[in-house]
Order: structure tokens, then C-alpha cells, then sequence
């Protein structure tokens, strides 16, 4: 198992812990309700053809925020590429800053601006997949402020590989982490609401549980340990998909 297979773990669930913070979660029914030109009470006892709807345009809505994110991580492994020459003071600089994205999400907050939510609020939706599309750019680059702590990790790992297709798996797994429990929540809204009333009183323990994953990794950026932990790792890979690698 080798850094970036580690990395793409990181990342998706960095992405589900993204879903699960206070930025996304409460707000899922909304933004679905929005995109799909559905109502929540039809969302949650709506039969088969309702769901189909709900679940294409949330598909189209996933590919906008997908696309901004995608963007995002291709830019910081090009910055990081064109000083790779510094490459081990932009790993241990960046471990640092993940450590602070970490200490953030933990309580630790000087900078109370950092959780400020900057999403843009569209009174209509343009019409058809296209605007599902467009919308979900529209929330991905207003989400970006909100998510900050642990999109900032990711991205900042990001900027120390050495390649932009890296960088591209990394985002395109966050962005998956992120997609993936969005996309089951448009096939099964009554579930989803019921679970989240019984779930939102631990999203502050999200939260503290996505700082404390920041930190490892910032300390293993910046100790110069991470390559040590992806071979620690491989000891316990299955033969058979070390074969594969």
C-alpha cells in the first residue's frame, strides 16, 4: 500500500465526514427538494417515478460540486509541482497547516470567520439537468468556505504530489466520500429523516472526529512519516491485491 492509496482513504472519508458536518447535513432535504423541483413530503412518500427524478438531478447536482472540487485539487498539485524543488519544506509546512485545520475542527478556533458559511442562495433554479449541474457548482464554491478545515487538508495534501492525476484521484475520492450518502439520501428521504433526528446531536463529535484525522495526518506530513505508514500498511494488504498494484 503506497502514500496515495493511504491518501484516497483520507480522502473519502474526509468526504463523509464533510456530508455529516453542520454545513451539509441539516440542509440535505433542502438542496433536494431544490434540484429535483420535488417537494420534501413527496420526497419522503413519493413512489418509484418521484425517486428516479430526485435521484438523476442529484446526480447532475453531484457532478457540479464535483467539478469545482476536481478543479481545486488539479490547482494545488500544479502549484505544488512548480516548486517541487522545495517539495519537503511544502510537506512539512503543510502538515503543519493541516495540524491547524485539525485543531480547529477540535475547538480550537482564534479565527471564528474560518466556520462563517458563504453558500450562495438561489431563489430559482434553472430549469432541467443543466441547472441541477449549474447549481451544484454554484453550492460547491460556496460550500468551500464552510467545509474549509477539511477540504484545506485534503487539498494541501494534495499540493505534495507529484503528479496532477494525483491530485485528481484524491479531490475525485473526496468528492465521491461526499456523494455517495448524498445520493442514497434522494432514494430514501423517510429514512434519512428519521435518522437524522436521532443523529444531529453527535454532529458536534463529527466534527471533533474529522479534527483529530487532520492532525495524524498533518504529523505524519510534517514528521516526514508518511511514507513510513504506507509501508507499515501493506503488512496487512491481502496478497492478492498487492499482486494487483
Amino acid at each position: 500500500m503506497n502514500e496515495l492509496e493511504i491518501g484516497v482513504a483520507v480522502a473519502f472519508a474526509a468526504g463523509v465526514l464533510s456530508f455529516l458536518s453542520p454545513c451539509v447535513l441539516p440542509l440535505v432535504p433542502s438542496y433536494l427538494s431544490f434540484v429535483s423541483g420535488v417537494g420534501i413530503e413527496e420526497l419522503e412518500d413519493g413512489g418509484g417515478d418521484v425517486k428516479r427524478v430526485a435521484f438523476i438531478h442529484s446526480l447532475f447536482f453531484v457532478l457540479g460540486f464535483s467539478l469545482i472540487f476536481l478543479a481545486l485539487g488539479a490547482s494545488a498539485t500544479f502549484v505544488g509541482r512548480l516548486l517541487r524543488e522545495y517539495q519537503i519544506w511544502i510537506a512539512r509546512i503543510g502538515g503543519l497547516l493541516i495540524i491547524f485545520f485539525g485543531l480547529y475542527l477540535v475547538g480550537l478556533r482564534p479565527f471564528k470567520g474560518m466556520a462563517r458559511e458563504r453558500r450562495i442562495h438561489l431563489r430559482n433554479k434553472p430549469l432541467g439537468y443543466l441547472g441541477s449541474t449549474l447549481v451544484g457548482l454554484t453550492f460547491g464554491a460556496g460550500w468551500t468556505p464552510c467545509i474549509g478545515p477539511i477540504l484545506g487538508g485534503i487539498l494541501t495534501f494534495a499540493a505534495t504530489r507529484q503528479t496532477l492525476t494525483d491530485g485528481l484521484v484524491l479531490l475525485g475520492f473526496y468528492s465521491l466520500g461526499l456523494a455517495v450518502p448524498f445520493l442514497l439520501s434522494s432514494l430514501a428521504m423517510s429514512w434519512f429523516l428519521s435518522t437524522f433526528d436521532r443523529f444531529k446531536r453527535w454532529i458536534p463529535w463529527v466534527e471533533r472526529v474529522s479534527g483529530l484525522m487532520l492532525i495524524g495526518v498533518g504529523l505524519l506530513l510534517a514528521s516526514g512519516r508518511f511514507t513510513a505508514l504506507a509501508g507499515w500498511a501493506t503488512q496487512f494488504t491481502p496478497s492478492f491485491i498487492l499482486e494487483r498494484i
